[in-house]
């Protein structure tokens, strides 16, 4: 029961905070499935139960968004549906990854993740029309595929397509990310709860806590929440991914 006790409270941190960082920016998963992994799940079942805490926290992100007056549905879902066949590949294989495979492409992208919060971003000319380029459906696919794998790091990716290759404001650009990844989530977790590789007490403590962070995260990237939370994410990454390639 204090094992239950203690995992809970873990795991509900662990998503407040995880949500706070995929709503602004991303990374969130960088800290959910090697914290599920450091409770004693096997990596598969970590990838599936990581599922639920973003299911929740994104479907809460598109509500929040949209009491503040932010969205837009039939770009959102036009944008969503192509990146769904590349998760469900993702999936298949993620379910039959090596567990030694899999904790090493985790601490790769913890690493990518880190440097890429050193990068400044640089101020782009936003000219954003309502025609989608095609490069930008193109892209999607393969981060859906990327996102049915891991899952960390998608949120920089999805950024990263939108703002730069499509030009949309950053506002929006979130705004239709969480859209996107609680769209193509839902397919990915019946292949999980289907192959058995989730851990549904771990998974609502997790949901929990990113339900309430992302309703947070949503006010507080008005007020640019992500430079007080970057300098914590990178240290937080550098101690898990060490952690992932045994080296503490």
């Amino acid at each position: 029961m204090e094992n239950q006790i203690f995992s809970f409270f873990v795991l509900f941190l662990v998503g407040l905070l995880s949500s706070l960082l995929n709503i602004n920016a991303g990374g969130g998963s960088t800290l959910t499935l090697p914290a599920l992994i450091f409770l004693g799940l096997d990596t598969a079942t970590a990838n599936g139960t990581n599922r639920l805490g973003i299911l929740i926290q994104n479907t809460s992100a598109i509500y929040s968004y949209k009491k503040e007056n932010y969205s837009d549905f039939k770009t959102s879902i036009k944008l969503s549906l192509v990146a769904i066949p590349g998760a469900i590949f993702g999936a298949f294989y993620a379910i039959e990854i090596n567990d030694k495979v899999y904790k090493t492409i985790l601490s790769v992208v913890l690493l990518f993740v880190i440097v890429s919060l050193f990068i400044p971003r640089k101020k782009i000319q936003v000219n954003f029309t309502e025609k989608i380029s095609i490069w930008v459906y193109i892209s999607l696919f393969f981060a859906g595929f990327y996102a049915g794998v891991v899952q960390a790091g998608i949120g920089f990716l999805l950024m990263t397509i939108l703002y730069n290759i499509q030009k949309m404001e950053i506002v929006h650009v979130n705004m239709h990310k969480v859209f996107i990844v609680v769209v193509y989530t839902i397919p990915v977790i019946a292949i999980f709860i289907f192959s058995g590789k989730i851990n549904w007490f771990l998974g609502l403590a997790l949901a929990s806590g990113t339900a309430i962070g992302a309703r947070t995260a949503v006010k507080l990237q008005v007020s640019k929440g992500e430079k007080i939370i970057k300098p914590i994410l990178i240290i937080v990454l550098l101690i898990m991914a060490a952690k992932l390639v045994n080296l503490i």
